[in-house]
């Protein structure tokens, strides 16, 4: 039966850290480009919340989601009228923005919530007792603005921050040509 033989190399404190160190290194090396990419592709795309005050009801302000997709937009169009022999309604479709896109009513920079902890919003039953009505679309909404105008223009700010009126870079610029 053959011996076994090994060989061994003393080593000091020193080379064992190097070796050590080399090691994690290699293992915490920079992902790939690709790796860095399925990382990135993989991350949910979702922009804030933003919070706009009611021009007419001191210190009450509004949180929207800006989250809004193309199919929602377009299932309020269609609710509003689009393509229908009355019309579009301008005014019913801002209601369908705001009161579908609200996660919260503020007062005082103050989350209000109900009896049972729940952020309070157009469609919780308080609001719609509060304005006497029995839908929040359009018109809780529009009692509690007040204003038609500014129930408007929170609507045009909520497609702002939601990236509807942004424009894209100009590609004439862009110093990559083929």
């Amino acid at each position: 039966m053959a011996e076994s033989k090994t060989i061994s190399y003393p080593m000091d404190e020193e080379s064992k850290t190097s070796a050590v160190t080399d090691d994690l290194i290699s293992k915490k090396a920079k992902p790939t480009i690709l790796e860095q990419l399925r990382q990135e592709v993989s991350k949910k795309v979702e922009r804030p919340e933003i919070e706009i005050p009611v021009p007419e009801r001191e210190n009450v302000a509004v949180r929207f989601s800006p989250n809004i997709s193309q199919n929602q937009l377009r299932a309020w169009r269609r609710n509003c009228g689009e393509n229908s022999k009355d019309g579009f309604d301008p005014l019913k479709f801002a209601c369908y923005v705001v009161g579908s896109s609200c996660t919260a009513i503020v007062i005082d920079n103050i989350v209000v919530t109900n009896d049972d902890g729940l952020e309070v919003t157009f469609a919780s039953p308080e609001v719609l007792e509060m304005t006497g009505d029995t839908r929040p679309i359009p018109d809780g909404i529009r009692h509690f603005y007040g204003i038609d105008p500014h129930l408007e223009a929170t609507a045009l700010a909520i497609l702002d921050h939601a990236g509807y009126g942004e424009e894209v870079e100009d590609i004439s610029e862009n110093p990559i040509r083929e």
